[in-house]
């Protein structure tokens, strides 16, 4: 790091100066975002990356400096490569020699504009070379050509979001990897390789990418490549997993990660947010999220020296370190124990011929995914699929023995479902001296026979714990769970599964029960010390139910507000509500607090987020007191602080018992919630708009909400006298205004979940339907919105005309690149005005 202390380099930021580099490219890639086709983006496997994050991953960099030759392969439209730019500016370095790698030829003139942007900026110190070229095949050949893995090109930064897609056994990216000394069986895990061997010695490497290479003996060469060559000194993780690429859809657990090749591998800076609104903090002068929260690893504790297979872990607090480190005394593999996990063999559209809905004469049973519900549930009646499999030639190869004691995981959990590994006893019971099992399972045996009765019980326990799920989030990856995953698991030895599984009865056993069970074999092997995960979360979720009683709004139902109330009640982890205490606190002492006793320890720069966000809440909810000591105090002095309110606390201290309830009735009949306070004030603030026809609607408070009034008000009188309202969104009622009946009158039958524009007019006089979009933030009447609209109302009898509505020329001025030709534009704070964007007539439809 450049300062002692900091989290990310300090920048220096002129408000009054041009734009960022990285505002343009982020428009960029949303227009390329658009005429990318689907399936195209699928079979890349690449997403672009928002500007957010770019932004925060140009600021990860230590040096920028001297002769810089910066590498973005997989490149996109340049954002990554103009956040690069702009970071260099920041920090007073304008030589940057850029070279961007790209295949997809809908990028190449937008990538063209972004680096011209970064020309024109920077001036002739900036020289940048586009390679619309496949990176693995030409940097595998760059390396291949020399002996020694060295070329005459390198590079001292790297930045980079590669493409994420599995690499054929014998495809040709394969082979270039293996001409290179590369084993790897991913894109992205291919591309990051390959730019690690083109850095030169200090050079660094930013990447975001699939947390999936942290685990597993698939991607063991690239840890040990990236391990050997490389010392990891930050990590990013995002706590769910649509987070990254939210404007894309994706589902995946990503991380972002800096390392620096040659240098000596020491503590690492883990950090982790569940958003990705990342931003340049003026107070702190570094970059961060809401919620973050950072933590220094030391590396030992990040991959296990003793570890052959070099797994990657992620603990983003001490709470997370604490689940590794309690289950650390679990050392057995299956092979240990003699038993083996095997993925379903049954798969079910090759055997279609000998599939049955029921058993009958000469068939057996097979189970699906959808038979383990909290137990095997078989047959089913409710389901499509199948219950039973005759037994011929072609199957009986897949089928096993129906003896023992199976454990069945779901590969594929469902969204219901609370833990990522779901695992269900099945006791040979069913008919038959055969069992199938189909595909999208796995299974426990023992050379295809059921397992020892208490084993698979004392697996089902270990399996199903809470404590296991939480271990196997932090470095698994996928959204489903393989067999490899399950046999890349330690597990307690043969007799401590034994132990455990004479203490189940049943599959009844509730979730509690489980974890009790476990407990009670690692409680001799934890450290007094470290805080107990499971405790702690439990903790953590009885606060959430609290406040959600208390009436708190859903923006403050998170860990963050859940902590500040566990701190101000002095509630620990093993402590009873019955013991609560009213300590006077203030905001930095809180995040110490829940940093020492529940093992959060949140980026300083959040210390606002506490105070705006949760305390500021909790006072005007009647939930604590600002200042009780010294009520006068100045708002901005070191000395303020908050205490849990008198009644309040007596009413907490019942919690658990038969008491609450009545005594929280009791409190909030005198107390209205926070919740209540809003909804008030929000109904006040609510937009009263009156149609022609008398008719008041009211619509919800905002920006989006008021241009729309001014729509109704403003723009109809002007331009379509005497026209109907047919529609109008976003009402803040249950159902938005919606003449229904009407618009099928005029020949326009939509379902009411359409992609109806914000407000749509009837002008009778002129048989014209005026479909107005208004814009406040996002979403105009461009090329793909134009063509949206013309199908949705393709059966209109009157002539269509589109609008779409700013409210001022400021915000205007940001989509006039988008907008489409045919239609019309409308500024409130212009009323009597009109941009007609069509060139050879004013306001009226177009065939």
């Amino acid at each position: 790091m450049n300062n002692a202390g900091t989290l990310f380099s300090a920048r220096s930021i002129d408000l009054n100066g041009p734009p960022m580099l990285l505002d343009s490219a982020d428009i960029r890639r949303i227009e390329a975002n658009r005429q990318l086709n689907p399936k195209t983006k699928s079979s890349l496997g690449q997403f672009m990356t928002p500007s957010t994050i770019c932004e925060f991953m140009a600021s990860l960099f230590d040096e920028i400096s001297g002769d810089v030759r910066v590498l973005d392969p997989g490149c996109g439209v340049g954002s990554l490569t103009a956040a690069f730019c702009d970071e260099a500016i920041s920090r007073g370095h304008s030589m940057v020699r850029a070279t961007a790698y790209d295949i997809e030829p809908v990028m190449q003139p937008f990538l063209q504009e972004t680096l011209n942007d970064c020309s024109e900026r920077i001036g002739e110190d900036f020289k940048f070379d586009i390679r619309n070229a496949d990176f693995i095949h030409a940097a595998a050949e760059m390396l291949s050509a020399d002996l020694f893995g060295s070329t005459g090109e390198q590079f001292t930064h790297v930045i980079m979001n590669p493409p994420y897609k599995k690499i054929a056994t014998a495809g040709d990216h394969r082979k270039s990897l293996r001409r290179a000394g590369i084993e790897t069986v991913n894109l992205y895990s291919g591309f990051v390789a390959l730019a690690v061997k083109l850095l030169q010695d200090g050079g660094e490497l930013v990447a975001i990418v699939p947390r999936s290479f942290c685990n597993g003996p698939y991607y063991q060469p690239f840890r040990e490549c990236l391990l050997g060559e490389t010392a990891i000194t930050r990590i990013h993780i995002f706590d769910k997993r649509n987070t990254a690429f939210s404007d894309d859809e994706v589902l995946q657990e990503n991380v972002i990660f800096h390392c620096k090749k040659g240098a000596e591998q020491r503590s690492v800076t883990v950090t982790s947010s569940p958003t990705s609104d990342f931003h340049f903090d003026t107070h702190s002068e570094q970059m961060t999220a809401t919620d973050m929260t950072v933590r220094e690893m030391a590396f030992d504790r990040l991959v296990n020296p003793n570890d052959p297979q070099k797994f990657i872990h992620i603990a983003a607090t001490p709470r997370d370190q604490a689940v590794i480190d309690r289950l650390s005394g679990f050392n057995s593999t299956l092979e240990d124990l003699e038993v083996q996990v095997s993925t379903g063999p049954v798969v079910n559209f090759r055997l279609r011929d000998d599939l049955r809905d029921k058993q009958c004469e000469g068939s057996v049973p097979l189970l699906f995914p959808q038979h383990l519900n909290g137990g095997v549930k078989w047959p089913l009646t409710d389901s499509n699929k199948p219950n039973a499999i005759m037994v011929s030639n072609e199957s009986k190869p897949w089928l096993w023995e129906n003896k023992g004691h199976f454990l069945i995981t779901k590969r594929f959990s469902a969204k219901e479902e609370r833990r990522r590994i779901v695992a269900t006893l099945y006791d040979s019971s069913l008919p038959g001296k055969l069992i199938g099992f189909e595909n999208k399972t796995n299974v426990f045996h023992w050379k295809k026979v059921g397992l020892n009765d208490d084993i698979s019980k004392g697996l089902f326990v270990y399996l199903n714990s809470t404590l296991l799920d939480k271990y196997y989030r932090q470095f698994g990856g996928h959204t489903q769970v393989n067999a490899a995953d399950l046999r890349s698991l330690h597990y307690p030895d043969r007799e401590t599964l034994i132990r455990m599984g004479r203490k189940v009865q049943s599959q009844d056993i509730t979730q509690q029960e489980i974890d009790g069970i476990l407990g009670s074999e690692i409680k001799s092997m934890a450290d007094d010390n470290i805080v107990d995960p499971i405790r702690a979360k439990a903790k953590i979720e009885q606060a959430l139910e609290v406040l959600k009683l208390l009436g708190m709004p859903r923006a403050q139902q998170n860990e963050r507000s859940a902590l500040t109330l566990l701190a101000l009640l002095n509630l620990r982890p093993e402590g009873e509500w019955s013991q609560i205490e009213r300590p006077m606190i203030g905001v930095t002492p809180i995040m110490d607090w829940c940093r020492d006793v529940y093992g959060t320890e949140y980026a300083p720069n959040t210390r606002e987020t506490f105070r705006r966000q949760t305390l500021h809440q909790f006072n005007d909810g009647g939930i604590t007191l600002y200042n009780p000591d010294k009520p006068d105090r100045p708002v901005n002095s070191p000395k303020a602080c908050y205490q849990i309110t008198e009644e309040l606390h007596k009413v907490l201290a019942l919690c658990g018992t038969a008491e609450f309830a009545g005594a929280l009735k009791a409190h909030l009949e005198h107390v209205k919630t926070l919740a209540e306070q809003y909804a008030k004030a929000r109904e006040m603030a609510m937009v009263p708009v009156v149609l022609e026809d008398g008719t008041e609607i009211r619509l919800s408070p905002g920006a989006h909400s008021q241009l729309i009034g001014d729509i109704v008000a403003e723009f109809a009188p002007r331009f379509a006298p005497g026209s109907e309202v047919i529609y109008l969104g976003d009402t803040g009622a249950k159902e938005d205004f919606f003449r229904k009946n009407r618009l099928e009158e005029l020949g326009v039958i939509v379902d009411r979940k359409g992609k109806l524009p914000d407000v749509v007019l009837y002008w009778e006089e002129k048989d014209w339907l005026l479909l107005i979009e208004s814009v406040t933030s996002h979403g105009p009447v461009d090329g793909k919105r134009h063509g949206e609209l013309s199908r949705l109302f393709e059966q209109a009898s009157p002539g269509l005309v589109y609008v779409t509505a700013f409210p001022d020329r400021r915000i205007m001025t940001k989509y006039l690149s988008e907008i489409s030709w045919e239609t019309e534009v409308w500024i409130a704070d212009a009323p009597t005005h009109m941009i007609h964007f069509n060139g050879d007539r004013f306001l009226g439809p177009h065939d």
